[in-house]
């Protein structure tokens, strides 16, 4: 007789860092697919709205800044907490309905069968669906220019680096410095250099374009501040490798070797 052996289920938690998310975080969490998340993580950021009051009657794990620590902040607390709490696969939903939480168990499907270590929701099939759907015309040149240099520069070729749509193993998490990230927007593109310096294999799915008022967005003068962003981390990432000028960004936070790829 055949020996079948078991595998067992990952632990899938989905963190959600929340800054006023109270008009949308029910649709959002409502979207998910029953039986696909052990637990729901939302750090709130000291919002000025009703969105710890939703998240806990919602039956949520609920998490409160006692001061505001920006979007990069606000992510690290979110991980340290699925860590803490056993997760095996971290997926990343913003509350604010930008995103289509009913992927999520396409996102995990990626990382469940070992095909990649992270996979990111891309919102750019067409320049017509992404334009249509509210994205404002400087935002669809900057991303598009943006990642065009990035894929160029760091060898990938994914269909967006700027989308908060993330779904990570546990150890990416375990392995990425991420606390050594700024408290800012920059941390979502200094957490995927990152993951190229360590080789750590990243793909995408299509996710919807969602533009809508009650969707968080980043305005035009910090969209500037973090397109330089973007471009001084890749200059981190080559100074760091050339060993012209170390950054603590590359230096791996579970003690193994700094780089694998």
């Amino acid at each position: 007789m055949a020996e079948s052996i078991a595998r067992k289920r990952s632990r899938v938690i989905v963190v959600m860092p929340a800054y006023n998310a109270a008009t949308t975080l029910e649709r959002t969490v409502a979207d998910i697919p029953p039986g696909t998340v052990d637990e729901i993580i939302l750090v709130d950021d000291c919002s000025g709205d009703g969105t710890v009051d939703v998240a806990r009657r919602l039956g949520l794990t609920v998490i409160e800044h006692e001061r505001n620590l920006g979007y990069g902040g606000n992510q690290k607390t979110c991980y340290d907490a699925a860590l803490k709490r056993g997760a095996d696969m971290i997926v990343m939903i913003h509350p604010d309905y930008q995103y289509d939480s009913r992927l999520l168990p396409h996102v995990c499907g990626f990382l469940e069968n070992d095909i990649c270590d992270i996979v990111l929701g891309c919102r750019i099939r067409t320049r017509r669906e992404a334009l249509g759907n509210g994205m404002p015309v400087w935002k669809y040149i900057a991303n598009r220019g943006l990642t065009l240099f990035e894929n160029m520069a760091l060898g990938q070729n994914l269909g967006e680096w700027h989308t908060g749509y993330r779904g990570y193993t546990r150890r990416v998490l375990e392995t990425i410095p991420y606390h050594a990230n700024g408290n800012g927007f920059i941390f979502d593109t200094q957490f995927l250099v990152q993951a190229v310096h360590f080789g750590f294999r990243i793909g995408d799915v299509p996710v919807p374009v969602r533009y809508m008022p009650e969707a968080s967005s980043i305005n035009f003068s910090n969209s500037v501040a973090y397109g330089l962003g973007n471009l001084a981390t890749v200059a981190r990432f080559f100074l760091h490798r050339s060993g012209i000028a170390r950054s603590r960004l590359f230096q791996a936070a579970d003690g193994s070797s700094e780089a694998s790829g």
